[in-house]
């Protein structure tokens, strides 16, 4: 392979002419490359990519007090303050030093914070609880955290946080067979398991009614296929099911208990993801809402917890798009955007009566500035930004846009052209996303920024194989890693020069995961493209990676090997 892979990125792709490095060693440095090129300031690595100030703040359902995640002794841990409160009074209620916490929520009542860890890395998470009215025993930090499941070798999964009983959240446990979970029931308060149910049916999820009765577990057959099963007397009754190839996935059951909202494909005359009632007793379905543009597919609900009504559904365009479906929230989403402009809208956590929200304004250029927003005096109470010491009049944009691949398929992606610059013969970095059953979106991302911020123009593609679009589009990259897949990324290079953005002779491609493989298939298979490579815990074999996929990967192992039909690769394309 050429010599050139094995040089930095720092080492191919300096800015030449341009005279800025990757790294400005100091702060007078930094201040003559913005003036030598129109670039703004560089802005230093660990303010992109170092623990946020404040970050995933959470309301309690009682509106009391605001938990949120900040770093003690460098690592994230939970603190909690009263709500009215400035954030400099938090008390501290974690103290993790190895990992940072990896997730957290309020109990319904308000009484706990639940919050999940694993071991040094090993993704076998534990749920603790703490109290967050609890104090601190003498010389200890914070007060006490309960392991409340006190498996070891088992990895805990979270499936119901029921609003009948407050001191109850049902939960899996894959200690006794660890590729499936077997449904437990856990008190809060004590710590005590129930089995509720033993899984030995290749059971993937368990789906619950608003009066905390199971209902409705989800399998994955033999073959891949989605099977949604009733709970009866004695046994499970198949209702529902959709092939390898397609989505069903029950969402939530109505509030008249008789059906649950399921965002389903099925049928080969059906592209895009729509949303349903599933009656578990007969199998129909009834459809509630498929996109309004016929573009992409159905993205998501929103219910009230108040009353459990569903309230609106959102879309995946080059932006998202909400629809509303109760007037109340959709005036106040109005009203929002009016004293937010520009910036998505994310509503967040909210009150137990919805009185009060959390809400969190964002874009490609800021982070997110959260509000505490109070619905019926219509005020805002600034509460933090997140990376509050980024400067945001150095940010680029992200723009979207389209191209063809090689067989004419159009692709869309993310562009973000360096500040202050022309974008004419510049540097380019390809960032594929992982998965691949993913997908990038429009706001702020950390690696975009920081190479535009060092002159570099970064493309995010959305390839074949990516999810939102639609089956056929997602269905496009079955059986196509490092052919049609690839061709995708490919031709958004040969996009980028035939606009006169990128320098043939300056394209680089990074990415993790799937984009690891891109990147690694990349510069195997079209090596006159790129100049550089980084490779992110990238599969460089998908026969030795389905081997060492761990056991609860065990419901998606048919998935990948139906996507990927393991075969000879092809000839390698070339520019």
């Amino acid at each position: 392979m050429k010599k050139l892979l094995y040089k930095t990125l720092r080492e191919v792709l300096c800015l030449g002419a341009v005279g800025m490095s990757l790294v400005a060693s100091s702060a007078g440095a930094q201040s003559q490359n913005a003036s030598a090129t129109g670039l703004p300031p560089l802005i230093d690595r660990e303010i992109i990519f170092g623990n946020p100030e404040i970050a995933a703040a959470q309301i309690s359902p009682n509106g009391q007090y605001v938990a949120f995640v900040k770093p003690w002794k460098d690592t994230r841990n939970i603190y909690v303050k009263g709500v009215s409160e400035p954030f400099s009074a938090a008390r501290l209620l974690t103290t993790e030093t190895k990992r940072p916490v990896a997730g957290y929520f309020w109990t319904r009542d308000s009484k706990y914070i639940l919050y999940v860890k694993d071991n040094a890395g090993d993704e076998n998470f534990n749920v603790y609880a703490v109290d967050p009215s609890a104090k601190p025993a003498a010389g200890a930090d914070a007060p006490p955290s309960r392991d409340l499941t006190g498996v070891k070798g088992a990895r805990v999964m979270i499936y119901e946080v029921p609003k009948s009983d407050p001191d109850v959240i049902y939960i899996g446990l894959n200690d006794r067979d660890k590729a499936w979970h077997d449904l437990y029931k856990l008190q809060i308060s004590t710590g005590e398991k129930t089995l509720i149910r033993k899984n030995t049916e290749r059971i993937t999820g368990w789906h619950f009614d608003l009066t905390g009765q199971l209902r409705l577990p989800t399998r994955n057959a033999e073959n891949g296929d989605t099977e949604i099963l009733r709970v009866d007397a004695d046994k499970f009754t198949q209702i529902y099911s959709c092939s390898v190839f397609e989505t069903c996935n029950p969402v939530r059951f109505d509030r008249d208990g008789k059906h649950v909202y399921m965002e389903t494909n099925k049928s080969a005359d059906v592209n895009l993801i729509s949303l349903v009632l599933l009656d578990p007793e007969t199998g129909n379905t009834e459809l509630v809402e498929s996109d309004p543009r016929k573009k992409v597919d159905f993205g998501g609900a929103m219910f009230s917890e108040a009353t459990d009504a569903l309230v609106g559904t959102s879309y995946y365009y080059d932006r998202e798009k909400q629809y509303f479906k109760d007037k109340g929230f959709e005036a106040d989403y109005q009203w929002l955007q009016s004293q937010l402009p520009g910036k998505e809208i994310s509503m967040g956590s909210r009150t137990r009566d919805e009185q009060v929200w959390l809400v969190t304004a964002y874009s490609d250029t800021e982070p997110g500035e959260t509000v505490l927003f109070n619905r019926k005096a219509r005020t805002l109470t600034p509460q933090y930004r997140i990376r509050e010491n980024l400067a945001r009049e150095s940010l680029a944009q992200m723009k979207p846009v389209q191209y063809k691949s090689s067989d004419g398929l159009e692709i869309p992606a993310y562009l973000t052209l360096p500040k202050g610059i022309a974008a004419k013969n510049l540097p380019v970095l390809m960032i594929p996303h992982g998965g691949p059953w993913g997908r990038d979106v429009w706001g702020y991302n950390a690696l975009a920024q920081f190479f535009a911020n060092r002159g570099y123009a970064v493309l995010m593609p959305n390839f074949r194989g990516s999810t939102g679009y639609g089956k056929k589009f997602l269905d496009a990259g079955n059986r196509e890693w490092g052919a049609k897949m690839q061709d995708d990324i490919t031709w958004g290079v040969k996009y980028l020069i035939a606009e006169g953005i990128a320098d043939p002779k300056r394209v680089g491609i990074l990415g993790g995961s799937y984009g690891g493989y891109a990147t690694l298939a990349g510069v195997a298979f079209t090596p006159d493209v790129y100049a550089a490579a980084v490779d992110i815990v990238g599969p460089s074999n998908l026969i030795t990676l389905l081997n060492a996929i761990p056991p609860y990967w065990e419901s998606i192992r048919t998935m990948f090997i139906s996507a990927w039909a393991i075969r000879e690769h092809r000839k390698a394309r070339r520019c």
